[in-house]
C-alpha cells in the first residue's frame, strides 16, 4: 500500500517514512500543501498523512481539497496541542483522524492500521505472541489467562515488542517507534518501562518473556522460540 505523508518538517517526514517503509509500506513525501494535494488527488496512494501548518496550501485546504473530489481516501491529520480549534475544522472538513505532536511513531501506525483495514487482513485489531494476547479496541492485555494492566505508554511498548517475537530491537528503534522522533536517545526511560513490564508479565516463578541482549537491546520470546 502506498502512503502520501505530507509534512513541511523534513525531520518529521523522514522519521514517518522509515518506519512506514520498515513496516513495508511504499511511502512518498512532499513538503508543501499545494504538490501534496495534487498527489492526494492522483488516486495513487491508500491513505495521506497531512499536517496542519503547510506552506502554500494549508492542511485544512488540502483537506477540503481531497474531499471535493474523494470522499474515501483516509486522512490523518498531525497537528500541535495549541491547535484544538484546527483539530475541529479539519474533523468538520472531511479528515479521518487527528494526531497531536509529538507523537509515538507506535500510536501512529496503529491508527494507519486500523484504517486501512480491509476484508482477508490479519486481525489487525489484536495480537498474540505465547501466552501474552493484546487487544488494540478494548486495549486489554493478559497472559495465560490473567488480566494485566498497563499503563497507555506501556501498552505502545509491549504492542511493539509484540510486533517482532523473537528478534532483537535496538534502543533507538523502540524508542523512536514508542517515545517518538524527538526523544533523547541517552534517558534510561525505555529501561525503567522495560522493568515495569517485566514485573507485571512475570508469572509465579518470576520469569517474563523480555530478554535483555546486551549491547544490542531488547527481545520478546514467544513460547515456542
Amino acid at each position: 500500500m502506498r502512503i502520501l505523508v505530507v509534512e513541511d518538517e523534513r525531520p518529521i517526514a523522514e522519521f514517518i517514512q522509515r518506519g512506514l517503509e520498515a513496516e513495508g509500506y511504499s511511502v512518498a513525501c512532499t513538503f508543501d500543501g499545494e504538490e501534496g494535494l495534487a498527489l492526494a488527488r492522483s488516486g495513487d496512494y491508500a491513505l495521506a498523512v497531512l499536517d496542519v501548518l503547510l506552506p502554500k496550501l494549508s492542511g485544512l485546504e488540502v483537506v477540503k481539497g481531497i474531499r471535493e473530489t474523494d470522499e474515501t481516501l483516509p486522512v490523518i491529520m498531525l497537528t500541535a496541542l495549541a491547535e484544538t480549534d484546527d483539530i475541529v475544522t479539519g474533523l468538520d472538513l472531511g479528515a479521518s483522524d487527528y494526531l497531536t505532536k509529538p507523537f509515538a511513531f507506535a500510536e501512529l501506525l496503529a491508527r494507519i492500521r486500523a484504517h486501512l483495514r480491509q476484508p482477508g487482513q490479519v486481525n489487525a485489531t489484536s495480537l498474540e505472541v505465547g501466552e501474552i494476547s493484546l487487544n488494540f479496541r478494548t486495549r486489554e492485555v493478559d497472559r495465560d489467562g490473567r488480566g494485566v494492566s498497563l499503563t497507555a505508554r506501556e501498552f505502545e511498548l509491549l504492542a511493539y515488542l509484540m510486533r517482532y517475537p523473537d528478534q532483537v530491537l535496538s534502543r533507538a528503534q523502540i524508542l523512536n517507534a514508542v517515545w517518538g522522533y524527538d526523544y533523547d536517545p541517552g534517558t534510561n526511560v525505555l529501561d525503567v518501562y522495560i522493568g515495569y513490564l517485566r514485573r507485571k508479565l512475570a508469572e509465579a516463578d518470576g520469569e517474563a518473556p523480555i530478554e535483555t541482549v546486551r549491547s544490542a537491546g531488547y527481545r520478546l520470546v514467544s513460547a515456542d522460540a
